[in-house]
């Protein structure tokens, strides 16, 4: 269907690099104005009152779950369907991730499964906006306010999204994101956590600068922090990503609202839900169901190989649920184990029994499009439609290959 290539990411201006000697120049490259003043701009993005940079989005979530106080035998309830960081910063914290399922149309945590899954001993819910697609955040604060639960967003795929009007991110008591390379605003590397919490933001900081608290000695340390910083250079490249991110989201929006037109009555595929709660939308990948038993014969990964070959970037995306993994498969005793056999939480975990229904369909069935395919224009979203229509028609013949 196609032969040119979608947008290249990431996207870079004149401004990122002047920006990025003036630091270069300065000799000032530690942890200073610039990062200061991305904290102060990425929270009001966000309609945030605080932010606190860091390393990456990986620190970003145990530094969030070690500042609102979650521990060792703490249960936090996580979605199977993410990346790894999400259950693995539970695991670093000494807290014990339980998995809840997602729902089928969204890829997000199933506020319904979440509730079975509280227990005395749930200190958290950890919620993922997938793709950029915010969670139902009315009903999980409702949730956290019944029983009283620590609401953190792993907002690490939603930059720029906002959940009836107000930014994904200090939504909950907290949550954080990720500047890694994919990432929709990138930095190579680094992290933030926002919240509207100073208490939190102040034990956040501590955390990520090596135990001080604010207005004490530079060799006063008061908490088992570390070093978790975030460079200026980092910052520089930040800001001027920043500039453009609200252009990119508002693209993407567009474009994914076209494809979406284009793609709804489409056999052999299902789109997710879309809530009109959700005021915007970031998309850090486009989503869509395969449907294998409408497919003749067809599998999720010839489909996906066929699209490539006509010249769409496709991906599977999470093949199986995070429970699936060799980590959460390992038994036995001893520290090679630990925390996730750790005496502090006293029960029995196993997680070669956890079953998510609607995770492992979606592990089957997923299928991804990268965000910088929609940074392209309306008639590229035309080929993409084109490509999946073509491939439809031919599915026999690729049922035989």
């Amino acid at each position: 269907m196609r032969r040119e290539p979608f947008p290249s990411w990431p996207v870079t201006a004149v401004t990122d690099r002047e920006r990025l000697l003036e630091v270069f120049d300065s000799g000032k490259w530690w942890y200073g104005e610039k990062v200061k003043e991305f904290e102060e701009k990425y929270a009001a993005f966000h309609d945030a009152r605080y932010g606190v940079t860091c390393a990456n989005g990986t620190v970003a979530l145990e530094t969030a779950l070690l500042a609102c106080g979650i521990g060792a035998g703490d249960e936090v309830i996580v979605p199977p369907y993410t990346f790894m960081a999400t259950a693995s910063a539970v695991l670093k914290v000494n807290a014990v991730p339980v998995f809840a399922d997602i729902e089928l149309d969204t890829c997000n945590l199933d506020p319904a499964d979440v509730e079975k899954k509280i227990s005395c001993k749930t200190k958290a819910v950890l919620p993922v906006h997938l793709g950029g697609l915010p969670v139902d955040m009315d009903v999980f604060k409702a949730l956290a306010k019944q029983h009283n639960l620590v609401l953190v967003e792993d907002a690490c795929h939603s930059w720029g999204s906002k959940w009836k009007g107000k930014g994904t991110g200090a939504i909950g008591d907290c949550g954080v994101f990720s500047f890694q390379m994919s990432k929709n605003i990138t930095a190579g590397e680094g992290g933030i956590l926002l919240t509207d919490n100073e208490d939190i933001a102040d034990r956040a900081r501590s955390y990520t600068n090596c135990g001080r608290l604010k207005g004490g000695a530079w060799y006063e340390h008061y908490l088992l922090g570390s070093n978790l910083r975030m460079t200026e250079l980092q910052a520089a490249i930040l800001l001027g990503q920043l500039e453009r991110l609200e252009e990119q989201t508002l693209r993407r929006e567009r474009n994914a609202a076209y494809l979406s037109e284009l793609l709804k009555d489409m056999p052999g595929i299902s789109l997710m839900r879309q809530d009109p709660r959700v005021t915007r939308h970031s998309y850090h990948m486009y989503i869509f169901r395969f449907l294998p038993e409408e497919w003749s014969g067809v599998s999720r990964d010839r489909f996906l190989e066929a699209l490539r070959s006509e010249g769409i970037p496709g991906s599977a995306g999470y093949n199986v649920p995070l429970y699936k993994n060799p980590l959460f498969q390992q038994k036995g005793e001893g520290p090679k184990h630990c925390p996730i056999s750790c005496p502090y939480y006293g029960l029995e975990v196993d997680y070669s029994q956890v079953v998510c229904a609607n995770a492992e369909t979606i592990s089957r069935e997923g299928c991804w499009l990268p965000h910088p395919v929609l940074l392209a224009e309306e008639r590229d979203m035309e080929d993409i439609a084109k490509a999946i229509r073509k491939i439809w028609e031919g599915r026999r013949e690729l049922a035989d290959v």
